[in-house]
């Protein structure tokens, strides 16, 4: 095979996943040809080409194809470059003349040739780019209707597009005067439905030009299935009602754990014989999850196929996302962030049920089947402990040290998040009212026990939810309990009494007295003295007293007994105060209240500032 025929048909993308390297968003990858930190290895998908702008590398200065590359990396001559190159293109491990080639080879080679064409084109990368579509993610192609013109132009090629309908004749070439050939599903987007082998055996074209009248076109003879067969240990399977809304799902990293599959309906019409058989083939299944447009006919569409899925009358759950009114999946994730998906997938509704249990690889989730809604039982926020917060999910156990702050404007935590298997821990102190944070926060968990950032983050946003509702919670019923805290007026008979009492003469003598009957024995004279100050709480100046004595002397003991005499709804005892404590009551809190503190001394120079304030 000659080396312009091998570039033709392999393409650097091919090369670059069959060596398990993936560039980032910006195409750029640590070189693999010399120690490299950071990405300097440049991919040029425009012009199949790569380069690498580090001094340290042998290829420094050198414009790299996807031979040189292979021969790079198979650390070969050029000539067993070549040969390694030929055995990578599907299906042509040998040059053979291509109308002997069958329907799957000739799609396989027109899809990649469709492939490199998005790179070429700005009018498809704009047009990929308002879809929110990936196409360094997924695979994408576009139609530019060039390839059986010019240098491109090949009979035989020809007359095998002409054969599974890419060309039809039309009349006569005006140049030429040979035949000429109409292209199917010009300036198109194209995506490869594929067998169960995985073969491309059909082509399905949006139009990026038509948004009113003919916009979706399959080849002829249509099949395959798209993305492909799902998996066969499949637990989870979602229907979506056209092929870009499947593609916009598979972009999402939450979705595609190992329960999870993607199917695309050709339509809502769509299901097909070939949809059916492959779904009956799943021994696995549990759930069916019908995704389609937020529309009536998606609505129909949904019910219809329902009642078809009821499959050899096997235990199965068949349920549906309710998506918002005149949306579908794709038109979500260009107004909404992915997150939108994962809220309406736990709360997606039952349509019919059989099924109690579904199992997952790591733990058993119970399924609701109540008033026909499907929810999913997560643990709920674990409160026993204050200080301790506990929220436990698949992806991880999470735990809130020390509490959370009162303060309604910020969520200031000390956050643990521990891997369910290996118990790894990863600690961290963050506002998660601060969105960057929590996103940071989140990135270097991953990184550090393994797990995905997309499924942190929706626990952490979720946990922040039920967090506001605990505090909220927490404050008012902390409300409540003041209410039910307030001064209990006294009776009648009460106020005559205590009139009485004080009218008479000697009212700090008889006082005194009745201090010592109550228990108070002893400092006669320092418990009047105490008592008639902390009375003073109730008047507009109060008086203030400093207990000093040494040590065991009955300092505590004395303060203890006179705040008893107090009514205890206006009595605040404190041991030792950290710095910050005074500023967490209300402003207004200390207002007519008695606050007694054990150890002055113990007080730190921030804690006496805060008490002085008062």
């Amino acid at each position: 095979m000659e080396i312009k025929a091998i570039k033709e048909k392999l393409s650097l993308a091919e090369v670059l996943q069959h060596y398990s390297l993936k560039p980032d968003k910006n195409h750029r990858l640590n070189c693999p040809f010399h120690n490299d930190k950071t990405p300097s290895l440049q991919i040029y998908y425009k012009t199949q080409t790569a380069y690498c702008f580090s001094s340290n590398c042998s290829t420094h200065g050198k414009s790299l194809d996807v031979i040189d590359i292979i021969m790079h990396m198979e650390k070969s001559t050029k000539h067993e470059a070549i040969k390694k190159a030929e055995s990578l293109i599907t299906g042509n491990a040998q040059e053979v003349s291509i109308n002997r080639e069958n329907r799957e080879a000739v799609l396989n080679k027109m899809f990649t040739y469709f492939k490199n064409a998005v790179h070429n084109s700005k009018p498809a990368q704009e047009y990929i780019q308002t879809r929110n579509l990936d196409a360094t993610r997924i695979e994408i192609g576009y139609n530019t209707a060039q390839f059986h013109h010019g240098a491109r132009k090949d009979e035989a090629l020809i007359q095998s597009c002409v054969e599974v309908g890419l060309l039809t004749p039309w009349g006569t070439n005006s140049k030429s005067g040979g035949q000429a050939y109409k292209p199917f599903a010009k300036e198109c987007i194209c995506f490869a439905l594929r067998n169960r082998a995985g073969q491309i055996t059909g082509l399905y074209f949006r139009s990026t030009t038509n948004d009113k009248d003919s916009r979706h076109f399959y080849l002829k003879e249509r099949q395959g299935l798209y993305p492909c067969y799902p998996k066969s240990e499949t637990k989870k399977l979602i229907l979506t009602e056209s092929i870009i809304d499947a593609a916009t799902l598979l972009q999402l990293d939450s979705l595609l754990n190992t329960h999870y599959s993607i199917l695309s309906l050709y339509g809502t019409n769509g299901l097909t014989e070939e949809h059916i058989q492959s779904i009956k083939e799943l021994k696995s299944l549990e759930e069916i999850i019908f995704f389609l447009n937020g529309d009536e006919a998606g609505k129909k569409a949904t019910e219809k196929h329902a009642k078809q899925l009821t499959i050899d009358n096997r235990q199965l759950i068949i349920s549906k996302v309710n998506v918002p009114d005149g949306e579908d999946v794709n038109s979500l994730m260009q107004s909404h962030e992915p997150g939108i998906f994962t809220h309406l997938l736990e709360n997606r509704t039952l349509i019919t049920s059989e099924c109690k249990v579904v199992s997952t690889e790591t733990k058993e989730v119970k399924v609701s089947v109540e008033k026909g809604n499907l929810t999913t039982h997560y643990s709920l926020l674990n409160t026993k402990n204050p200080y301790k917060l506990e929220y436990l999910t698949d992806t991880a156990n999470y735990y809130i040290q020390g509490g959370i702050s009162k303060m309604l404007d910020s969520m200031k935590v000390t956050l643990v998040i521990e891997h369910p298997q290996t118990l790894k821990k990863s600690r961290n102190k963050l506002d998660l009212y601060e969105d960057k944070q929590t996103e940071r926060t989140c990135k270097e968990t991953s990184e550090k026990l393994n797990l995905r950032k997309d499924l942190l983050e929706a626990d952490i946003y979720k946990l922040i939810d039920l967090l506001d509702e605990y505090r909220e919670k927490e404050l008012n019923s902390k409300s409540e309990e003041n209410k039910e805290n307030e001064i209990v007026p006294l009776t009648a008979e009460e106020r005559k009494a205590a009139e009485e009492f004080l009218k008479k003469e000697n009212v700090i003598q008889r006082l005194n007295e009745l201090l010592g009957k109550a228990g108070i024995t002893g400092e006669e004279k320092n418990r009047i003295f105490l008592l008639l100050i902390a009375l003073s709480y109730k008047m507009p100046e109060t008086l203030h007293a400093l207990i000093q004595g040494s040590s065991g002397s009955g300092k505590t003991r004395l303060l203890k007994q006179i705040s008893d005499c107090i009514p205890q709804e206006k009595v605040t005892k404190l041991t030792r105060v950290s710095d910050k404590v005074l500023y967490n009551y209300p402003e207004k809190y200390f207002i007519n209240r008695l606050l007694c503190l054990e150890d002055i001394d113990g007080l730190s120079e921030e804690a006496e500032f805060a008490f002085r304030e008062l």
